[in-house]
């Protein structure tokens, strides 16, 4: 055996969504791309805003090329920092100065420097199905356990009551990603704020800090006016990641920061694993260039209306069709509930119609699939006769459709 016991496992379990993605490649080649229906990758396709543009070229043309491509502190650039940390304060009230912002290689880098800072082998990371897949990969690096709490599938809420009974000495962190992806619920202030007072009670028990790692790069992805609330605000022990891929259609520049609160526990000794974590890992700091462009871009919006006028068409239709759809709060996610409860057969009859559909057993979230619908409208009008043409083949009737 060439590769470690570790990675041959992980690549039994290799992602499904990249999998579907390179299918979707493999497909549009055969019959154009205008024919295949690709919903598998959350890949913006909201244009990347003009400040950002303009922000790259004013700093290709007016700053010291040493400066921009250079190495710099392996937490980041300390004016990019402090914008940080002054933007965080503003909005949402807090006390951040530049020592508690790491820059990191998106949300997925820095969840990985945070893992790898806390964890010891055989220590437990808790996560609500449904989750991101890739949190396995990231807990396991480290020699970590994930805990799994399973998914609430009827109201998609966090179960309080069930998390507090898996959580035990050797449960360092809490793996919190809202709005969720698959689901695209976004979980009310109700709640957060019983899961903070619940780590309050397990780090009691459990002599030392349990930490509350809010994955949040949908966090500028929420519909119908609801507010999302800011963890870090009411549990001290909450490390904020946050990631520019979705909200400025930035996924392949991997850029992003964590904040965790001056008044956390062992907050100095904390915030220098981190920065050693980002160096030994590999990452040594994240992508310089774009430091600079999210220095610049702090206030800049997500194009919500591009999101949520997508939102609308695909679960408006395929509520009309007969499909049991999960109603998206937040995100750029739709999950079907599956006819018949085996969402990998599913998915191979709907790319006979050249749908392409991620199944989220891998998300803990067994018989649904998932549709990301951050494509451009017209693929989701184009997909619509397939989608009817599916439906009539499952046996859907239009009088059945059950939008929770």
């Amino acid at each position: 055996m060439v590769i470690s016991k570790s990675m041959e496992a992980l690549s039994a379990g290799a992602s499904v969504i990249r999998k579907m993605f390179e299918r979707g490649q493999e497909l549009a080649a055969c019959y154009g791309a205008e024919n295949v229906y690709d919903f598998s990758l959350g890949n913006p396709a909201s244009p990347v805003p003009y400040e950002v543009k303009n922000a790259v070229f004013s700093i290709l043309e007016n700053q010291d090329p040493k400066y921009v491509h250079g190495y710099m502190n392996n937490a980041g650039y300390g004016d990019v920092r402090e914008r940080v940390a002054q933007h965080l304060n503003a909005r949402f009230g807090m006390h951040y100065g530049k020592e508690e912002i790491v820059m990191t290689a998106g949300a997925a880098g820095g969840l990985n420097i945070v893992l790898r800072a806390l964890l010891d082998p055989g220590d437990e990371v808790l996560c609500f199905a449904p989750f991101f897949s890739e949190y396995r990969s990231y807990t396991t690096n480290y020699g970590g356990i994930l805990r799994v709490v399973p998914a609430d599938t009827h109201h998609f809420q966090l179960d309080i009551e069930a998390a507090e009974q898996r959580i035990g000495e050797r449960t360092k962190a809490v793996i919190l990603n809202n709005p969720n992806n698959p689901s695209g619920a976004v979980y009310t202030e109700e709640t957060l704020r019983c899961l903070g007072e619940m780590l309050q009670r397990a780090e009691q028990r459990a002599g030392h800090p349990i930490w509350l790692l809010c994955d949040e790069p949908y966090r500028e992805l929420v519909y119908d006016g609801r507010e999302l609330p800011y963890v870090p605000a009411f549990f001290r022990n909450a490390i904020y990641l946050y990631s520019f891929s979705k909200t400025l259609s930035l996924p392949g520049e991997r850029i992003g920061y964590l904040a965790i609160r001056p008044d956390a526990d062992c907050c100095a000794e904390l915030r220098a694993a981190l920065v050693l974590a980002n160096r030994c890992l590999g990452f040594v700091n994240a992508p310089s260039l774009f430091q600079l462009v999210i220095g610049e871009c702090l206030e800049v919006k997500a194009d919500l209306a591009f999101y949520d006028r997508n939102r609308k068409l695909i679960y408006t239709e395929l509520c009309a069709m007969g499909y049991d759809c999960v109603r998206p709060e937040g995100a750029f996610y739709l999950c079907i509930r599956v006819p018949d409860g085996d969402a990998a057969a599913f998915a191979e009859r709907a790319e006979k119609h050249h749908i392409l559909l991620v199944p989220t057993d891998g998300f803990g979230l067994p018989g649904f699939v998932r549709l990301a619908y951050c494509v451009p409208y017209e693929r989701i009008e184009r997909s619509l006769p397939a989608f009817r043409a599916l439906a009539e083949e499952c046996g859907l009737h239009p009088e059945n459709g059950n939008a929770q």
